[in-house]
């Protein structure tokens, strides 16, 4: 069980608010007295523009890969201080590979939906995983026209203890100047849709002491055909999916490009592979 500790503490007409998380190892504190340096270095806010604070000691990052399939890496998961998921990746009936806890998830904009047609299941209370949300801002727009905002927003009036962030247009842009200046490639000249996986890793890098990436692959292991996700057996394979992706002249992912950057990103940064592990030079 969750030990929950809040504190509520009045700074002139700011107003803040810790939540500690005692014995899962990860701290969230939440805050609206807080620098504009803090705010586009975190670049994840709530509906009342509070900012997401989270810092664990081991992140374990489960990907949504059929190479999680048979692994049996679930109690090893589920030993970590935080596991975070991406999109609408289930773990019931997968738990002895991918294990049983999400603290965090990190959803596509157009993973969205897929969340809104099971509201209980994702946002009902006793859930206690914080949800964060990236998209363009023609979809994540707060002035009544951005479509999945909306969504996000009607969703936390109708569950008021759902943990809903989304990612503001700075830490996108921020995103984008990543990717060009890691590849040399304007993602919107060269065509290229970044994945919900290069969101969560750079995000894990500004809240994580050690990464575990479980299920993740590069270029050098198509030998062994997968479904592109776990839990969609019979699915199209995903290294054709990753080869169609990167050699699309438009609106790929470039899931081969994004791990050639992963893989460098592990000299700098206390990041790890399995399942299968990466043979790093």
């Amino acid at each position: 069980m969750y030990i929950k500790k809040k504190f509520f503490i009045k700074q002139h007409h700011f107003s803040v608010l810790i939540i500690i998380r005692n014995n899962s190892g990860m701290l969230i504190s939440f805050s609206r007295n807080i620098s504009n340096h803090e705010i586009l270095k975190t670049g994840v806010m709530d509906a009342e523009n509070l900012p997401l604070k989270l810092h664990c000691e081991v992140c374990s990052i489960v990907s949504s890969s059929g190479q999680m399939l048979g692994c049996e890496a679930g109690a090893e998961i589920d030993q970590s201080s935080c596991i975070w998921r991406m999109n609408n990746a289930p773990t019931r009936g997968f738990e002895r590979d991918v294990g049983h806890r999400t603290d965090l998830r990190v959803v596509s904009h157009t993973s969205v939906p897929l969340l809104i047609q099971k509201p209980q299941h994702f946002f009902g209370q006793g859930n206690e995983t914080v949800y964060v949300v990236w998209g363009p801002l023609r979809n994540m727009r707060q002035d009544g026209k951005g479509i999945v905002y909306n969504m996000l927003r009607q969703a936390v009036e109708n569950y008021p203890h759902a943990r809903i962030y989304v990612t503001t247009e700075e830490r996108m842009n921020y995103c984008d100047t990543v990717f060009k200046k890691e590849t040399g490639k304007d993602r919107i000249q060269s065509g290229s849709y970044l994945s919900t996986g290069w969101f969560t890793l750079i995000l894990a890098m500004d809240m994580c002491k050690e990464i575990r990436v479980y299920g993740m692959i590069n270029d050098t292991y198509c030998y062994r055909k997968v479904p592109y996700h776990y839990y969609e057996a019979g699915s199209r394979d995903e290294c054709a999916e990753y080869l169609l992706h990167e050699s699309a002249p438009y609106g790929g992912h470039r899931f081969i490009t994004e791990k050639a950057v992963f893989a460098k990103w592990t000299k700098t940064h206390p990041i790890k592979f399995f399942s299968p592990e990466w043979q790093l030079l």
